[in-house]
């Protein structure tokens, strides 16, 4: 099974990269939704967290997200340790969903595909790129959120320049009809590349 890592920053267009892409047939494993899905519902992982941040991490209700932040914003080293629990649950996840598959590539997304070290989970990697003042404005639209929050964001995330340099290939995304024929490209190169 031929496995794409995409990526990119906040706005970049990573997810409608990955809806074009399935479109074509491809399979898609979304990262940040199996890793939130993975928190609220795998044992190991609840008695890890809690184990490591307090029973706190956990309500009736479920996965109490805004005490679990409060415990990693602004701590490095904390986040750390949330990562080395969260990321390998996500990457035994990531395997045992790719053995289920039967299309002919299949799609790892992840805003932090390289901080991870998801990249090595997969064949090749993709990252889209978008100009700072598109990027703002996108997130801006679909979140209802402030320039500097987004600014913010971006602000911890990979540059541009970074996971170009990281990344087997680049697509810039501009308009979205030059991304649709951009992901239609893509997908005829990850066809020939998944059948070699």
């Amino acid at each position: 099974m031929y496995k794409v890592g995409i990526t990119g920053g906040i706005g970049s267009g990573k997810s409608t990269l990955c809806e074009l892409l399935t479109a074509f047939g491809a399979s898609l494993y979304d990262s940040d939704s199996r890793a939130k899905l993975l928190m609220a519902e795998d044992k190991a992982l609840h008695d890890a967290l809690c184990g490591e941040f307090g029973a706190e991490c956990y309500t009736e209700q479920g996965l109490n997200r805004p005490f679990l932040a409060s415990r990693v914003f602004g701590d490095s080293e904390a986040l750390q340790r949330l990562n080395a629990i969260v990321h390998p649950a996500v990457r035994a996840d990531f395997r045992r969903w790719v053995a289920q598959q039967r299309s002919e590539y299949v799609i790892m997304e992840s805003a932090i595909l390289f901080e991870s070290g998801f990249d090595s989970e997969v064949d090749t990697t993709v990252a889209v790129l978008s100009p700072i003042e598109e990027r703002v404005r996108r997130t801006m639209e679909r979140d209802g959120v402030s320039r500097e929050d987004v600014l913010r964001r971006i602000s911890h995330q990979l540059s541009d320049d970074e996971l170009h340099r990281l990344a087997a290939r680049t697509i810039v995304n501009l308009r979205r009809d030059y991304l649709e024929s951009d992901a239609e490209q893509l997908h005829k190169i990850l066809l020939y590349e998944a059948r070699r």
